[in-house]
């Protein structure tokens, strides 16, 4: 009987050279095997996306931009190659540390926590954050926020997205070094920024504190959750690009079913998506959650192995050679500016709705 792999290519091993680009390393991985094929796959995958005129997605769960990756972003941003952000509120905390040129250090993951305590020191496994220096002073950065702007905030309940909006544009003039920030370049460009949760992180601690001090500003979850529904029902074709799991690989890919069976309209979930994590499907979580399953709740189209690639390893390795792979190889587009369109995409959706 012949070969059921006769048709598959050949596995030629390749060699490396003295200067290899992002792009030719990726390209020699993806003649190998594992992970480092999955890579591969993905990196054409996101190239697809940018050259076909995906709306693309970003979400960020986990600490890597408390970790420096924030730079990563906002180079996809600048080229145009990120369109919607959903990130946890930690990561738009942390971030604005580096504008504001608060310490951040590269630590040694091994430590004495008791010993850090007692000297103020706060970490994030291999990240030292100063409580009093970086955190309590964030907290103040945001709180002069929240009372400078607080006329433009005042008029009625925000979307997290917003909320970030408003907080970007008011660091980039206030910031001493925002060419550092993510947060800053989103806003810059029109690029939403939206949070997973309200609640579950030091923003929104801080809120409690200015909303006793007569400055009260209300989000609304409804208004995260249809503004989003309303960005994907707009798109045309949508792609995901998801770092780690979590709320914000949720907050994104609700989006689907939020359109098809709260709201009634038909649509039929995003077009592809790439997931980089380490959860492995055992027990159920979100953040282990395959593309297949999410095609059973109408998140995505259809389980295409094609358009839905899942590359199992931890993202501060895989998204910068992934993110250097796009630049490489795609032409920057111009941003879509989807914050400045926000209001005629909600009215689309709620006319069809």
């Amino acid at each position: 009987m012949k070969s059921l792999f006769k048709k598959a290519p050949d596995i030629v091993p390749s060699r490396l050279s003295t200067g290899m680009t992002a792009s030719r390393l990726i390209e020699a991985m993806g003649r190998t095997c594992f992970e480092a094929r999955h890579l591969f796959r993905a990196a054409h995958l996101y190239t697809r996306m940018i050259d076909q005129g995906d709306t693309i997605w970003l979400g960020i769960a986990g600490a890597g931009i408390a970790g420096g990756m924030g730079g990563m972003v906002i180079s996809l941003l600048e080229a145009g190659f990120v369109d919607v952000i959903c990130s946890t509120g930690a990561q738009v905390y942390h971030d604005l540390h580096f504008a504001f040129d608060l310490p951040v250090k590269a630590i040694h993951p091994q430590q004495d926590d008791d010993l850090l305590r007692r000297h103020g020191d706060t970490r994030i496994y291999d990240i030292g954050i100063r409580e009093k220096e970086t955190l309590q002073a964030q907290d103040e950065i945001i709180r002069r926020f929240i009372k400078e702007r607080y006329e433009l905030m005042r008029g009625g309940p925000l979307s997290s997205w917003e909320f970030n909006y408003h907080l970007g544009c008011w660091a980039a003039e206030q910031a001493p070094y925002p060419d550092r920030s993510f947060t800053i370049a989103a806003a810059i460009l029109g690029v939403p920024i939206f949070w997973d949760s309200l609640s579950n992180h030091s923003i929104a601690m801080n809120l409690v504190r200015t909303d006793a001090q007569g400055f009260p500003v209300h989000l609304s979850a409804q208004k995260d959750i249809f503004h989003s529904a309303a960005i994907a029902y707009a798109a045309g074709q949508t792609g995901f690009l998801e770092l780690g799991g979590g709320g914000p690989k949720n907050f994104i890919q609700q989006t689907g079913p939020t359109i098809s069976q709260i709201l009634g309209v038909d649509f039929v979930g995003a077009d592809r998506g790439i997931q980089i994590g380490t959860a492995v499907e055992r027990e159920g979580s979100l953040s282990s959650c395959t593309f297949g399953e999410a095609v059973t709740w109408g998140k995505y189209h259809h389980a295409d192995t094609d358009n839905l690639i899942q590359v199992w390893g931890e993202y501060s390795i895989i998204f910068p050679l992934l993110a250097a792979y796009a630049l490489d190889m795609c032409r920057p587009r111009e941003s879509r500016r989807i914050a400045e369109s926000m209001d005629a995409r909600v009215k689309q959706l709620e006319h069809d709705a």
